[in-house]
């Protein structure tokens, strides 16, 4: 299955810099999970925000954007 691009680099970079933060947080999370600073269930939301952040660093390097494949209009 081939992506095609379908947003421009104003959107890969905006992509780009959510996907960071999401990662820092992921990580932030999952260490304060790691040395027991917030309750056990801290594991399953660190768990989907990482691997929410690294589809959102896939659509930044690859140029495609889901939203935008499902026919929506998004302003980035």
């Amino acid at each position: 299955m081939a992506f095609t691009c379908n947003i421009d680099r104003r959107g890969r970079t905006i992509r780009f810099a959510i996907g960071v933060f999401m990662e820092t947080l992921a990580i932030l999370l999952g260490v304060m999970w790691y040395f027991a600073w917030t309750p056990e269930w801290t594991l399953w939301p660190a768990i989907a925000v990482w691997l929410s952040a690294m589809f959102v660093l896939f659509e930044a390097l690859v140029g495609w954007c889901g939203v935008r494949a499902m026919g929506f209009k998004t302003p980035f």
